[in-house]
């Protein structure tokens, strides 16, 4: 008898003092992850745009260094509010999908709610998988609130 597919699933949350239009932005723009991801994506670029152009529905980001080149589509699109996305790469995990949503808070800010799953592809290391993928977008989340908080950018409280 075959053995079930587990799924897995995990969030990170967020506060940001930063408006939704200002995280939803950086948070869509595949090409310019590079610039706050850090280690996840020591480059970032459009393998194809989406609509609306260039990181709407369809798009291809692509983030890594040979030979760890992860590509995500976007499948989830509404401005500056909700950005989803499947993973194209191979790897030891099925069916990843994931999503960032932002809703402005009372009094100002944003709160930033990045959810993620998959189901367990090799039986047995879906805890490990789900440990590594639930540290990454904890990573991550904290990079793109300091990101969108940078004194000076548009949407910032000092901007």
């Amino acid at each position: 008898m075959a053995r079930a597919t587990r799924t897995f699933s995990f969030e990170a949350t967020a506060h940001s003092s930063a408006d939704a239009t200002t995280l939803f932005g950086l948070a869509t723009d595949g090409g310019r992850w590079s610039e706050w991801a850090g280690p996840f994506a020591p480059r970032s670029s459009w393998e194809r745009e989406g609509d609306p152009a260039p990181g709407g529905i369809g798009a291809i980001r692509r983030l890594g260094l040979w030979p760890i080149v992860v590509r995500e589509e976007t499948i989830a699109y509404e401005q500056d509010r909700l950005h989803g996305y499947a993973l194209r790469t191979r790897g030891p995990l099925r069916d990843y999908r994931a999503e960032v949503a932002f809703e402005p808070r009372d009094g100002g800010g944003t709160a930033v709610v990045w959810r993620g799953s998959f189901s367990e592809l090799i039986p047995g290391t879906g805890r490990l998988v789900e440990r590594a993928l639930r540290s990454t977008l904890r990573s991550l989340t904290r990079r793109l609130v300091k990101a969108a908080e940078r004194p000076g950018r548009p949407g910032s409280q000092d901007a």
